[in-house]
């Protein structure tokens, strides 16, 4: 398209963070250590996951630039990047989570097939740009709509980026027209992210954000917007992501049997202990971060420090000095909360993180109920080991 390149090499991959663990170079995916991501509620944008399917975009005239918006509407619209800079501009924190998370605690039990993400595929971001239900409306889309007087119920985002999956075409995802429509979603048309343009890793010069939704969904290097009837029939929406039991294996799977994976789970995860870690025994202080999708809050943050036979409820916070209260009005309705607890460990023991949506969800205990071959939604009770003896902390 004018103005966006996809690259057909990786010759021009920009640069990133040294601290970031590789899990793939080409296409590049990296998540940061499991510790930067307590360090501070809103994640550093070198330190945010890369989560990338071929190579990164380039831009070569942003003034060229703009969004195709076609399919079943009355009048279809180019916009250019700065008609959409024109638009009322909202910041959004929003955190913005890999289905795969978790995938390599998952590989353990069974092998599985994807990118190996430790536990920081998840990142926690303030996100600006224009809503979608704004931009819907220019094209005489009205707000809280479910279908255009054409049979449009769903919205299509292509992005520029070529992927192998697609057989070299272009990364393609969609959510339901009453979701895009809502104002209250909070799908943004984001050109920044924690209050500077995007880079490139993560989007620029335009991505989409869809809070509370697997990051699958939030695609990045916008080309096109479509309305359509049915959901996209990409393969990322078709035949990855989707939710499968532990019967199902590469040679009984059906693809068509289940509905694309959206809304993510209730998840938490431990960041200030890494397993098998030698720690001193005394005071410990147990932090990390937990979120679950669907604009549901955190309820409460149980951690057990003797192998889940008993457990403690932990601090949760958001901003420093506003109490967390799940789904209060002051609240970040789509970000994580981060939790603490300081404990006496005076012995090698399991230590086990488990939390509680405001809809009453709790994590599964054993990862082995919820395995899929996939590694998709590894929410299972998070464990780590420590053992006492000189301390690597």
């Amino acid at each position: 398209m004018p103005g966006l390149s996809g690259p057909s090499d990786y010759s021009q991959e920009p640069s990133r963070h040294p601290c970031l663990h590789i899990n793939a170079k080409e296409p590049f995916n990296a998540e940061p250590p499991r510790s930067a991501l307590v360090s501070s509620y809103v994640t550093p944008v070198e330190l945010f996951f890369k989560r990338n399917h071929g190579p990164i975009p380039l831009v070569d005239d942003i003034e060229r630039y703009c969004v195709d918006i076609n399919g079943l509407i009355e009048t279809p619209k180019k916009l250019y990047f700065r008609d959409i800079r024109m638009l009322p501009k909202y910041n959004v924190t929003a955190t913005l989570q890999c289905a795969g998370n978790r995938r390599t605690g998952m590989s353990i039990t069974r092998k599985v097939k994807g990118v190996g993400w430790n536990v920081s595929a998840i990142g926690n971001a303030v996100w600006g740009g224009a809503k979608l239900a704004d931009i819907l409306e220019l094209i005489g889309v009205p707000k809280l709509t479910s279908s255009t007087q054409s049979g449009g119920k769903h919205i299509e985002f292509v992005s520029i980026d070529k992927c192998e999956e697609e057989n070299g075409g272009p990364y393609k995802a969609s959510i339901p027209l009453s979701q895009a429509t809502n104002p209250e979603a909070d799908v943004l048309l984001a050109y920044e992210m924690n209050g500077e343009p995007l880079n490139r890793d993560h989007g620029y010069p335009l991505r989409v954000i869809v809070p509370g939704v697997i990051g699958a969904r939030s695609v990045k290097w916008l080309d096109s917007i479509n309305i359509i009837a049915e959901e996209c029939q990409g393969f990322f929406m078709q035949k990855d992501y989707k939710m499968f039991p532990p019967s199902v294996d590469w040679g009984n799977i059906s693809w068509n049997t289940r509905k694309p994976q959206m809304d993510f789970p209730v998840q938490s995860v431990i960041c200030s202990l890494e397993d098998a870690q030698s720690i001193k025994p005394g005071k410990v202080r147990i932090s990390g971060y937990a979120v679950s999708g669907g604009c549901r809050g955190i309820e409460r943050v149980d951690v057990s420090i003797d192998g889940g036979k008993t457990w403690r409820e932990a601090t949760r916070f958001q901003k420093t000095g506003t109490p967390y209260i799940a789904d209060g009005i002051s609240n970040d309705k789509w970000a994580w909360v981060l939790f603490e607890l300081t404990v006496d460990i005076p012995q090698s023991t399991e230590i086990i993180a488990k939390a509680v949506d405001s809809a009453a969800n709790v994590q599964p205990e054993k990862v082995q109920d919820i395995w899929n071959l996939r590694g998709i939604l590894n929410t299972s009770w998070h464990r780590v080991h420590v053992r006492i003896g000189h301390s690597n902390m």
